[in-house]
């Protein structure tokens, strides 16, 4: 996915990483356990209730605080997606106690395999942490037809859709823009209007008496259990049962 160069999910208990470094930024979430490690030659740690930010091109290494050991999840960040002056704030404070922030990580990790919304989740986050290290807040810009305009793209591009990137190409504007313009004018994210506009597609064709399977395919789904799994939280049944 652009900005997600690798997602990686392990429990270690023993295992102690020497001193090495990455050309990614490196953001992780401890579902249990903590972490020790040497970040640029000082002592850090990571804990559950933390979000952990290491920086690209900076040596750390990495051991569990506890013998029962921690589960992680992280994804490996393009070096683009921050700016690479925030370097050394990362450096100086790697792990931030932010519960919106930490949910929105998670949230990413479960959206993976959705390229629009998790493009979203991706574009809040770095925003969030670009306003941490940076010590400034979101600007917020009110152009009345932004959100209006993204709803006409999301529309003509159905059932393939379109990248969040290149939407904000069109329209000229960030990715963060696009998705607060649009969550505040029609109170839904982008993303989740998408899916809905697909669900909507695939009870059509279903109606006309196709298959789960190919009117997951004919809607825009990657297969029957991606659309299953969308028609069960907008509809609250499934296709099989929707059709009986």
């Amino acid at each position: 996915m652009e900005g997600i160069k690798e997602v990686f999910h392990a429990s270690f208990t023993t295992h102690v990483y020497p001193v090495h470094t990455h050309d990614a930024w490196t953001l992780m979430l401890l579902d249990t356990g903590a972490v020790r490690y040497e970040l640029d030659r000082h002592e850090r740690g990571a804990l559950v209730s933390g979000v952990t930010l290491l920086p690209p091109h900076v040596p750390h290494d990495g051991r569990s605080a506890h013998p029962a050991g921690f589960h992680k999840r992280v994804l490996y960040l393009d070096g683009s997606v921050l700016p690479e002056e925030l370097i050394g704030k990362a450096v100086d404070t790697p792990m931030l106690v932010d519960p919106l922030l930490r949910q929105r990580v998670h949230q990413l990790h479960l959206a993976l395999d959705d390229p629009f919304e998790a493009s979203s989740r991706l574009a809040l986050i770095t925003e969030r942490l670009t306003h941490h290290f940076a010590g400034t807040s979101p600007v917020v810009h009110a152009d009345p037809t932004l959100a209006d305009r993204l709803r006409q793209l999301l529309d003509a591009s159905l059932p393939s859709g379109i990248s969040l990137a290149e939407a904000s190409e069109r329209l000229q504007t960030s990715p963060t823009h696009l998705v607060r313009a649009f969550s505040r004018r029609f109170g839904l994210p982008p993303h989740r209007y998408l899916t809905g506009r697909r669900v909507d597609l695939a009870r059509g064709y279903l109606v006309e008496g196709r298959s789960a399977a190919e009117a997951a395919v004919l809607a825009g789904f990657h297969d029957q259990s991606h659309l299953t799994r969308h028609f069960r939280r907008v509809l609250g049944t499934s296709p099989g049962r929707f059709v009986r």
